[in-house]
């Protein structure tokens, strides 16, 4: 792949995909194939690219002290070349940037340019579902057996409340040597989504369903698979009319390729003492699809947010109640900030000032953290353009959690 002038980018091989390195980014991030595929998928909505010359979003002044956290962050060693962080209070929306969102033009971080969620993408197949179990399509403990009975018979006991919850015991697809090994000989290899679990298809389950908690990229697509079975509509279709209709999301996607919508947060990996190296489109999305191929912006991600954790009439009470039912200690990956539990595709972020609701994400290029209180009115997105995760760069993990609670802290004040 071409390089654009003044942008670092070294060979594939470079890419430390190693299967360790993958392994380990994989498990709780997402790992993409996807060769030379459109930006958008069949089924998904148009979005139209936006000019690069367009302002940003107006906000308020941001605060001093938070915007010092944040430019502390991009100057860490081996940390993100930029941050953006997206507070909406009532109707008053403040955002705090810092750093680049591309190295080799020097552009600073919009709140309308697209990124990639990651492990957010959960969110929105679990979105999905309980729209669908509100409508009375799915319900939560219907099994595999009985809504994807072509799946593996020692799966058949899994309900969809387990895919959801992470308690399902089904082992993790993008962590299968078989999937790694054709990752590996061609990044962009376009996979067939809706056949990823067969790379785990000859497995049984790692414990008894609902034992214990275990996060697997594997859940999230037999979610989408349940969600098409009971209306014979492609997952991208249900994603337009269950979620980006109803919030008004245009600028959502869920791409099958490697190329980003335009403008765009360019993803990096950062490995001192070499400069950062864009790889933003290194990698696609057909090989994570529901579990972490959504593509968005930051507003489009708040929106989504606050309707998810909170926002009246988007689920009924009921429905609520069963999303809210938390696991204690069942962390998003990456952790998010304070103390994690889980529930179904949404986590609880219990920090030093108070509670928020959201989902957390990473992937090679990207960190992701979407939250907000538990009525929908106080949100915060918190995003910057390296990966980390528990198994790479904890420290620096260690230190985004850290400001995010600074954030959350903030968001909840105001």
């Amino acid at each position: 792949m071409s390089a654009r002038p003044g942008v670092r980018f070294r060979p594939r091989a470079r890419l430390r995909l190693s299967a360790a390195a993958l392994a380990g980014a994989l498990s709780g991030a997402l790992v993409l194939g996807g060769v030379g595929g459109p930006a958008q998928a069949t089924g998904a909505p148009s979005s139209p690219p936006l000019s690069p010359s367009s302002p940003p979003s107006p906000s308020p002044v941001p605060d001093k002290a938070l915007q010092k956290r944040l430019d502390d962050l991009v100057r860490t060693a081996g940390g993100p070349p930029g941050a953006i962080a997206l507070m909406q209070v009532g109707d008053r929306t403040t955002v705090h940037r810092a750093g680049v969102a591309d190295t080799g033009t020097g552009r600073p971080p919009r709140a309308d340019a697209y990124m990639r969620l990651a492990s957010v993408s959960k969110a929105y197949s679990g979105a999905v579902a309980l729209r669908l179990v509100d409508r009375h399509r799915l319900g939560l403990d219907d099994t595999i057996g009985h809504r994807l009975p072509a799946l593996p018979k020692a799966w058949h006991k899994v309900t969809l409340r387990q895919l959801l919850s992470h308690t399902s015991g089904l082992p993790d697809f993008s962590t299968a040597p078989s999937f790694l090994e054709i990752l590996l000989a061609d990044p962009r290899h376009r996979f067939d989504s809706r056949a990823l679990l067969d790379f785990v298809a000859d497995r049984n389950l790692l414990f008894p369903p609902g034992s214990r908690y275990a996060y697997s990229n594997s859940d999230n697509i037999a979610v989408a698979l349940m969600a098409e079975a009971v209306t014979g509509r492609p997952y991208e279709r249900l994603l337009e009319q269950l979620v980006y209709r109803p919030l008004d999301l245009r600028r959502t996607v869920l791409p099958q390729g490697y190329r980003m919508p335009r403008p765009y947060l360019h993803g990096y990996d950062v490995t001192p003492p070499a400069p950062p190296e864009d790889i933003s489109e290194a990698l696609s999305a057909s090989g994570v699809w529901a579990s972490g191929g959504i593509v968005a912006t930051p507003e489009d991600l708040n929106a989504f947010v606050r309707a998810w954790a909170g926002g009246r009439g988007y689920l009924s009470e009921e429905v609520r109640k069963q999303q809210r039912r938390f696991i204690p200690g069942a962390a998003s990956e990456p952790a998010g900030p304070g103390t994690n539990a889980g529930g179904l595709a949404i986590f609880r972020y219990e920090t030093r000032c108070g509670t928020v609701y959201g989902h957390t994400g990473n992937f090679p290029g990207y960190t992701q953290l979407a939250a907000a209180t538990a009525d929908g009115k106080r949100s915060l997105t918190f995003s910057i353009n390296t990966q980390t995760s528990k198994t790479l760069k904890p420290e620096l993990l260690a230190e985004v959690r850290a400001v995010q609670e600074d954030f959350v802290c903030a968001l909840l004040r105001r």
